[in-house]
């Protein structure tokens, strides 16, 4: 799947939601009271726009893109697949859930200036997964109400090196394949099937990591941090920020 197929419709519409200043409806979806996310940085400068349910595109006052997923942490403990997973899908092995159509990253990723590359391949030959590099924090509140924000790498630790996540996400981008029940109907988003962020190589993944790191239950080489990890059930905004390189000025 390439950019082209979210189209120039996704970028006008955002482009046109930050001139209006359409943050006041983007913070009311749902009934649920504005994230702090962006506050931090400059209090009241940040334009935050709703890209689909649980999804926001943010603008911070330095112009810089980053989007941001509202999620919850399902799990604790034990071998990782995935770092998030779509809800009611894959949460018995992923530390966090959202409800949240994956197109939805996907553009917003494309709004806040990402390329998407491509998903892992195993055949003929392995080749990993490649597109941009996203950076990934999380905020979420503590017991004492304090927001606390942290790497998504120190919430993951490699049973084999007995250290923390080393690697950043790219992103891969998943597929969009034709229903075969319906081939004239609306295309289904590979990663919407469960494999939204992803710590082992998937082929349909939207954000996966660009090292071998096989999915079969005796070799997979993640696990939770669960010492570093809230409780389940806590409120997680997760901050997906592209690393792209400065435009170079023409002289």
């Amino acid at each position: 799947m390439r950019p082209s197929l979210f189209g120039v419709v996704f970028l006008t519409l955002t482009a046109a939601a930050l001139t209006l200043g359409c943050e006041n409806s983007a913070e009311r979806e749902d009934g649920k009271p504005k994230s702090k996310v962006g506050d931090k940085d400059k209090p009241g400068q940040a334009k935050k726009v709703a890209m689909g349910k649980n999804v926001y595109l943010e603008v911070l006052p330095d112009k810089k893109r980053r989007v941001l997923v509202n999620a919850e942490i399902c799990l604790r403990e034990g071998q990782l697949e995935l770092f998030l997973c779509r809800k009611q899908t894959k949460e018995h092995e992923a530390i966090l859930t959202a409800d949240v159509d994956a197109r939805k990253i996907h553009a917003a990723l494309i709004a806040a200036g990402a390329v998407e590359g491509s998903p892992v391949r195993f055949v003929p030959n392995y080749r990993p997964a490649s597109g941009t590099k996203i950076e990934i924090t999380l905020q979420y509140e503590e017991k004492d109400k304090t927001t606390k924000t942290v790497s998504a790498k120190s919430w993951i630790k490699d049973a084999k090196k007995k250290s923390l996540l080393e690697n950043d996400w790219v992103f891969a981008g998943s597929h969009l394949v034709a229903n075969p029940l319906d081939p004239d109907g609306p295309k289904h988003y590979l990663a919407n099937d469960g494999d939204v962020i992803c710590v082992s190589n998937f082929e349909t993944a939207l954000l996966d990591l660009p090292i071998k790191s096989p999915k079969d239950d005796a070799d997979r080489i993640f696990v939770a941090n669960t010492e570093r990890i809230p409780p389940v059930e806590t409120k997680v905004v997760v901050i997906l920020t592209p690393i792209v390189e400065a435009k170079k000025e023409k002289k």
